[in-house]
């Protein structure tokens, strides 16, 4: 009887989910509610608080809103050698790094084509992306696409994880992920 509630014991102690074992994440700022009301909203939020002239500040409690507690960022690219590479960073360190090229250079990104995918809670947006230091600018310094993993709880939508990667000689934006060409 004893060894079968010490296994019972070990069990449950093992199947205690691993979120209870990480540290708790900082609360995250009440989100205003059209920026998380739907899957084209909240990217456009997205995109709006990213995007300013330099020296321009963003309102990272707004940014800070449209995520996940548990939400990641994931650049993707090439090293220097040529091998595929990704970094997974939290809302508040792409802050701490992005804020100073921000308001040096400024910065605007502003999505050109759209591919979404919804079932349920979940919602998966492919956003083409360009990005210009000025709105003015002839011509975007950068383009790619953004893979946005959105989640509804009943409420709201959040932002779960933006998983990007800029277009390359070598990885041309696929015509499927542009806008129609007229």
């Amino acid at each position: 009887m004893r060894i079968s509630i010490l296994a019972a014991a070990l069990a449950l102690a093992f199947a205690a989910p691993a979120a209870a074992q990480t540290p708790a994440a900082p609360p995250v700022p009440t989100a205003a509610a059209p920026d998380v009301a739907t899957p084209e909203a909240i990217v456009a939020a997205l995109y709006g608080v990213i995007s300013g002239d330099a020296g321009v500040a963003r309102d990272w409690d707004r940014f800070r809103s449209l995520f996940h507690p548990t939400a990641r960022l994931m650049p993707s690219g090439m090293n220097r050698e040529g091998v595929g590479v990704v970094r997974s960073i939290a809302p508040d360190e792409y802050i701490t790094r992005s804020e100073p090229l921000l308001m040096a250079d400024g910065f605007h990104e502003r999505e050109i084509a759209r591919r979404s995918e919804r079932f349920g809670h979940i919602a998966h947006v492919w956003s083409t992306y360009e990005s210009l230091h000025n709105l003015s600018d002839a011509q975007p310094f950068a383009r790619g696409v953004n893979s946005i993993q959105l989640f509804h709880d009943g409420s709201r939508w959040w932002i779960l994880s933006v998983y990007w990667q800029g277009e390359t000689p070598a990885s041309p934006i696929p015509a499927d992920y542009l806008p129609p060409a007229g």
